[in-house]
């Protein structure tokens, strides 16, 4: 039998975590175990998640998943249901920005932004899903970010397949209800990881008119690398009690900086939807 199937340990809820090699990934896995839970922890090279076998040998199952290959999600679902019994929560991690102006961004580099960060999510959820409805439960937990409520210079595509994401967790939120399936997003904002290093793409194109904006965004995001005050486990910790509660929020911000980015939003909003009421209602 595999290192990290569990074979003496009384069943506990069973996850499947995608994108686990750093990071806010590698904080909810780590979180999950430490909770008790049997986790399946995925990256696309899995010996960067082995050592999860050696801390947790009999509730960890670590797993290769690239998530834009349709055959690995279903084998990676498949494993963790044979390993498991079930999978009762499905934590969609995996995840990279590309910085570019929208006019700089290039057909390539948009189209993987949006395989991995969206359409590889709708995978992952069409594989779980029939063993959810079956047994009229389950968790489905994609991490968004505040760049998915927000949009600024340079993060346009990034942002815009965060955006996707949202609309996809809202809608499905409201399908799932009925059959007992909660489905969340968790948006942190700026937390240490080595997102700015491994997990972000820049143009190869830059153009100089957008020095000031795009290209100003560029090198602080660049900058503040390692420099973040957040901790991933924070994190971690906040998806593991979303599992826990009776009735969770659709959506849970993390972060002092998300909160305040997102009010300023919802305050700038408001006075324009008041500001233009008159005709908005005028007919």
């Amino acid at each position: 039998m595999k290192q990290g199937v569990p074979v003496t340990e009384p069943a506990a809820p069973a996850w499947l975590v995608t994108g686990c090699s750093t990071g806010i990934g590698r904080a909810i896995a780590r979180a999950a175990l430490e909770k008790g839970y049997r986790v399946a922890v995925t990256a696309r090279d899995v010996s960067r998640v082995e050592d999860f076998a050696s801390d947790f040998p009999d509730r960890s199952l670590p797993l290769a998943l690239d998530v834009t290959v349709p055959e690995q999600v279903r084998a990676a679902v498949r494993e963790t249901e044979t390993a498991f019994g079930q999978l009762d929560v499905l934590v969609n991690n995996a995840g990279y920005g590309y910085l570019a102006a929208v006019e700089e961004g290039e057909d390539a580099e948009i189209r993987e932004v949006f395989e991995t960060n969206y359409f590889g999510v709708i995978s992952l959820i069409k594989a779980v899903l029939p063993g959810m409805r079956s047994r009229r439960s389950g968790h489905i937990i994609n991490i968004s970010s505040t760049t998915g409520l927000i949009g600024n210079p340079g993060v346009a595509y990034y942002s815009s397949s965060k955006f996707a994401l949202e609309g996809l967790t809202e809608a499905l939120s409201k399908e799932m209800a009925p059959f007992g399936i909660k489905v969340l997003l968790v948006e942190p904002g700026v937390f240490r990881t080595d997102w700015a290093k491994r997990s972000v793409r820049e143009t190869r194109q830059p153009i100089a008119d957008y020095d000031a904006t795009v290209g100003a965004r560029r090198a602080m995001i660049r900058s503040n690398d390692d420099a973040q005050h957040g901790d991933p486990r924070r994190v971690g910790d906040a998806v593991v009690m979303l599992v826990g509660l009776e009735d969770p929020p659709l959506r849970l911000l993390v972060g002092r900086d998300a909160y305040e980015a997102f009010d300023a939003k919802l305050q700038d909003l408001r006075e324009s939807v008041e500001e233009w009421k008159a005709f908005t209602l005028g007919g």
